[in-house]
This record gives C-alpha cells, structure tokens and sequence, in this order.
C-alpha cells in the first residue's frame, strides 16, 4: 500500500483548476501547481521562480522566530538543504483549498518520508539508516501573494511533532510511490 504518493499533495489544486474561472485566482492556482511540481522535482530554478524577493517564511511550530527564512536568497538555502536532506518525498493529502486574490491556504495530513542517515544525523536511534522512515503531522500552510503574483512566504503550522516515534515508523519501497 503506498503511504506517500507526491501526486496526491497538487491533486486538489489541478482539481480546483479544472472550474476556475477568475484569471487572478487561476494564476495564484498556477503559481501553486508549479512551485509543488518544482519542489517535488527538486527543480530549484523553476522554485524559485515562485517566490518574492521579499519573501518571509515562517514555520511557527519552531519557537522564538527560530524557523523564520528571511529574504529570496535564505529561501532558496532552506530548499537547497531540504534537497540535500533527501527528505524531498512528501505529500500533503490537502482536505482544505482556499484560495483569494492574495493568499491560499492548504490543510490536510503532511507525510514525509525522512531518509534514515538524516534522522540519524538528527540524533535518532534508528536501526537502519539505510531504509526511510515517516514524518506524519496535520499542516496548515499560508501562501501570502504579492502584488507581483510571487509567494512572499509559506506560514506553516503543524498539529503536532511529526518527528515523535518516527524510529518506530520505518517505511518499505513500496510505500513511496515514485514521482
């Protein structure tokens, strides 16, 4: 059984698409699609082509401003650490699309799989730093649009830790499907 289909995480938003009339809401839609579709490619150029040069991210389940990403070029660091974590394979089951000329807002269950000598390198004990392991929380993200039509942050909150127990969450091959 697949627990982590990365098609799942843009499949609201084409669904959206599909009867969307207003240009400005389509275009935010667009912008969407293309930076999930980058980012689940690793597509760093056609990512970056999606957020502000003023853009400010703030993960608010890291405390005291600790998760902010301040200012295009500290965005395209944080992606490029994320790449290089190999924690790339995600997929967020969105159950809420909201969209306004100015910001979207996706919620559902975010499934990451983490890759063992990331976790390891984190302080896990995990008995075998070859194999993956799942990263499960509920998230809600925020994309605040400019008036260039460019995201100028991706807020998110989580519901809870997803990194408590994931040593005891170790994935199998066949439950990542591959993109």
């Amino acid at each position: 059984m697949t627990v982590i289909d990365q098609r799942v995480t843009w499949a609201k938003v084409e669904e959206r698409l599909a009867t969307e009339t207003d240009p400005v809401l389509r275009r935010n839609l667009e912008m969407l699609l293309q930076h999930q579709l980058a980012e689940a490619s690793l597509d760093m150029e056609k990512l970056m082509t999606t957020v502000s040069e003023h853009a400010h991210y703030h993960m608010h389940s890291i405390p005291n401003g600790a998760g902010d990403v301040v200012g295009k070029s500290a965005v395209q660091k944080f992606y490029e650490d994320f790449a290089a974590s190999g924690a790339e394979k995600l997929q967020l089951e969105t159950e809420w699309l909201v969209v306004d000329r100015h910001c979207i807002v996706t919620e559902g269950l975010m499934r990451m799989a983490y890759p063992g000598t990331t976790l390891a390198a984190r302080g896990f004990v995990i008995d075998d730093p070859s194999a993956f392991y799942l990263y499960e929380a509920r998230m809600c993200v925020l994309w605040p649009i400019g008036p260039d039509g460019l995201f100028t942050g991706e807020d998110t909150y989580t519901a809870s830790d997803g990194f408590v127990g994931i040593e005891h969450r170790k994935l199998s091959s066949k439950d990542v499907a591959t993109f």
